[in-house]
């Protein structure tokens, strides 16, 4: 019972972080939106990401508090760093900023599904937000590649390093 309980703290620590991560480059990418770049239906777009993502993160958020999670003692740096790459992905272009999008997302949805496919019938609730909020994820990349997310050329390699540094992330949020 008790490492169930301790890998159900580390799903919800980790998804607070990855949450809180998505809305801090979705502000990113809004501050140069708002300030260098200028695309109004990119802005549109974008915000409406962030909406899901500050439900997702606020979800988790109560779930830290109600169960006394500690949240990961690297919140502050991954809040720089989503800000940082969400600035720096759109400053390289709509389809950079989209394909941040889409790289976070595609790690994301197998996080999720790893984490649905292991929680019990004690977690019900826990397991249908996380099955929601992946819906909600999978989405996002959708849109992203919609909106003209590519990995072809130099993006190939932007795609492995944001994938490089989500799982990066993941692995230090779940423990530390």
């Amino acid at each position: 019972m008790k490492k169930t309980n301790s890998k159900v703290e580390e799903f919800i620590r980790v998804d607070h972080a990855g949450e809180r991560g998505a809305v801090k480059i979705y502000e990113g990418q809004l501050l140069a939106l708002n300030t260098i770049v200028k695309n109004d239906s990119l802005k549109k777009t974008i915000e409406d990401m962030k909406e899901h993502e500050i439900e997702h993160c606020q979800y988790f958020e109560n779930e830290i508090k109600k169960r006394n999670i500690r949240p990961t003692k690297f919140l502050p740096l991954w809040d720089l760093l989503g800000v940082g790459l969400g600035f720096g992905s759109t400053l390289l272009g709509k389809k950079a900023a989209m394909l941040c999008t889409a790289s976070v997302e595609e790690v994301i949805d197998k996080h999720y599904l790893d984490q649905i496919n292991q929680l019990g019938s004690d977690e019900k609730e826990l397991k249908k937000k996380i099955t929601k909020f992946r819906q909600d994820e999978l989405d996002h990349k959708d849109i992203a590649y919609e909106e003209g997310a590519s990995k072809k050329g130099f993006y190939s390699i932007m795609d492995k390093i944001i994938k490089t540094g989500s799982k990066i992330a993941i692995r230090i949020s779940e423990k530390v």
